[in-house]
């Protein structure tokens, strides 16, 4: 019926509103839309090329080719048209060097299928491997209806100039239209991992300012701690197709401010390794309730209350990370002060932490060889990190750039 969802009716509703999407905000949207445009144009192009003007017998090779290379990143496209062309080059080489021997008879081609497909295997063909038997088996297709060698080595020399043609037409238009910057992706992946640990944290130090949870409480913040992690690898991708994008693109010279993903980098390795210590955090919560291992004197509830203020100090301090990403900025523009001072509340978070354990009598807060001891070393860790993170940002936002190549601090020596 048209008015439930999934019927016919809402197909032009769903399709009106990703069109709206794509035209009114900037987002996967969009990009899809801009790269399904360039590599319809970068197609008909390449066809208009090799039918019209070249005359060309077998001109689909080119919109083929050209369809290839309409990538994500610059940089990708230009790897892929050298490895394309190399690839195609094989298959014709393969091809036409067995039609000339030996006809194009059955045997022949499949012969000609099983050189071709343990040629595409060569690791440096990369993800064109597949297009040595694809350029093979065109080829066979055209050379079939041909009557000798001396009409199939022109038409093999025509094909590998269809293919050429083809992947300039696609490497142009990738260039010159509209060129992939994948900034806000990797902003976007950044503002997703800082939002999960801020979350997170919340979770955990509001439980501790309250008691201590349950160990199934525990055992859920830890999976969703591990679950951070893979978070953590897609935000690796993203800031790797970003670097990707900076490279050979045009659109970088128009950014107001400076444009290194090198930047996100460093964020993302600080936010992961806050991934694992958060996971420790909850591990050691699992542990039991009440009484610690080896003689080890728990932690006094106002000692537990004061590791969860430290717990939202970095919350708080992961929140400014997580809007200042999602926000729609353009370039670098980091929010040195305001984060800063998030650090500055969470260190105070830690001082009174460490004072707590000396006035109570509780475990060495720098000793991970007790349960106990683990809570409070990887929550005051995670105030190392914060530290990282907060010179990366002074750093890079230094106009003078004299920033170095430096990883941020890996927490406590001997922790």
């Amino acid at each position: 019926m048209s008015g439930e969802p999934g019927g016919s009716a809402s197909l032009p509703a769903r399709v009106r509103r990703w069109c709206h999407r794509a035209a009114a905000y900037e987002g996967q949207e969009r990009e899809t839309a801009v790269l399904v445009l360039k590599a319809a144009l970068a197609a008909t192009l390449s066809w208009l090329v090799a039918h019209g003007l070249m005359g060309a017998a077998t001109p689909a090779f080119a919109p083929f080719a050209a369809l290839l290379m309409v990538e994500v990143t610059l940089y990708r496209s230009m790897l892929r048209s050298l490895r394309m062309v190399g690839a195609v080059l094989l298959g014709i080489a393969l091809v036409t060097a067995l039609a000339v021997l030996a006809g194009t008879g059955p045997a022949v081609f499949a012969l000609a299928a099983l050189a071709a497909l343990v040629l595409g295997r060569w690791r440096r063909l990369g993800d064109q491997g597949n297009q040595v038997a694809t350029a093979a088996f065109f080829a066979f297709a055209t050379f079939v209806s041909l009557t000798g060698p001396g009409e199939l080595l022109p038409q093999a020399a025509e094909i590998l100039a269809v293919v050429l043609v083809g992947s300039a037409i696609g490497v142009a238009v990738n260039l010159v239209v509209l060129p992939p910057l994948r900034l806000r992706g990797a902003a976007r992946a950044v503002s997703s991992l800082a939002g999960g640990l801020r979350r997170l944290c919340e979770d955990i130090g509001n439980a501790l300012r309250e008691g201590r949870p349950e160990p199934e409480t525990a055992r859920e913040w830890r999976s969703r701690a591990d679950g951070l992690l893979g978070t953590a690898r897609q935000a690796r991708e993203a800031t790797g197709t970003a670097r990707e994008s900076v490279l050979y693109n045009p659109r970088r010279l128009l950014h107001r401010r400076r444009v290194d993903v090198r930047d996100h980098d460093r964020l993302v390795d600080a936010l992961e390794r806050s991934a694992h210590q958060l996971s420790s955090v909850a591990r050691s919560l699992e542990r039991g309730r009440g009484e610690g291992g080896d003689g080890e004197q728990p932690p006094t509830r106002s000692t537990t209350a004061r590791c969860g203020d430290l717990l939202l100090g970095a919350a708080a301090a992961w929140r400014v990370l997580e809007d200042w990403e999602a926000s729609d900025g353009d370039g670098w523009d980091p929010p040195v002060e305001e984060f800063h001072a998030a650090v500055e509340a969470a260190e105070r978070s830690e001082r009174d932490l460490e004072s707590a354990c000396r006035e109570d009598g509780g475990p060495p807060l720098h000793d991970p060889s007790l349960p106990y001891g683990v809570l409070l070393v990887e929550s005051a860790r995670l105030v190392d990190e914060l530290g990282g993170v907060d010179e990366v940002l002074k750093a890079s936002a230094d106009p003078g750039g004299t920033r170095q190549d430096r990883e941020p601090p890996r927490g406590r020596a001997g922790a």
